[in-house]
This record gives C-alpha cells, sequence and structure tokens, in this order.
C-alpha cells in the first residue's frame, strides 16, 4: 500500500533504513538493542532469520523488526490503522529531521497520515 511505498521512497532517497510496524500488534515499549543467542523471527516473505548479535527492534513479545528485515508479527496490511516508522541513522542524528519531515508530508499526502508524531531519539 501507501504506506510501505512511501516508507521505502523516504529509505531509498535517505540511504537509512526505516522499520515500519503495525501498532495494533506491538506489545509494550519499543527497545533497540542486540539481538540474542537463540532469538529468530519470521521476516515478511523469508525464512527465520537468526537476530544473535544483530541489531533489533523489541516489544514484551520478544523481537519484531532490524534494519535490514522486519517480521510478519508487526508487518502492516491494509488493516493496519496506527503505524510506528522507525528511520536508523547508524552515523548520528544528523538529518534525521528533516527525514522525519519528509516522512510525514509524504505520509499526509498519500497515505491519509494525520496525528502524526516525531522524535528524534539519541
Amino acid at each position: 500500500g501507501a504506506v510501505v511505498d512511501v516508507i521505502n521512497l523516504v529509505s531509498v532517497e535517505s540511504r537509512l533504513p526505516v522499520g515500519l510496524y503495525d501498532l495494533a500488534n506491538i506489545q509494550g515499549d519499543i527497545v533497540f538493542r542486540a539481538g540474542r543467542a537463540g532469538e529468530t523471527y519470521k521476516g515478511i516473505g523469508k525464512y527465520d532469520l537468526n537476530l544473535e548479535g544483530l541489531p533489533v527492534f523489541c516489544d514484551a513479545a520478544g523481537p519484531h523488526g532490524s534494519p535490514t528485515s522486519d517480521s510478519e508479527r508487526t508487518m502492516v496490511t491494509p488493516a493496519t490503522k496506527r503505524i510506528a516508522a522507525i528511520l536508523v541513522g547508524f552515523g548520528g542524528s544528523d538529518g534525521l529531521d528533516r527525514w522525519c519531515q519528509r516522512m510525514t508530508t509524504l505520509l499526509q499526502q498519500y497515505a491519509q497520515g494525520h496525528a502524526i508524531e516525531s522524535k528524534v531519539v539519541a
């Protein structure tokens, strides 16, 4: 859908990975950490990914995303109403405000986005 297209466009333009998650399937807070031994998830359209040592996004139910591949558990579908889109700036926070604004503009213009909040977390 349009949301996925917007996120992919911002990722290509910014050259930054963007995680996209359906908030209805997120349990508790999202944290960013290294994957632990034995942790896996089914990637979107893929097999179970070995997450050990990889940077991953996790919630109370476990890992659900990474800068390279997100999980089926939290993927956006046509039924999705609320999303979290996370830009990952491994080189620091320079420019992230600009890319958040670009994403906001595109989501409003092409994906009926409203009540959009953004923040840069270092």
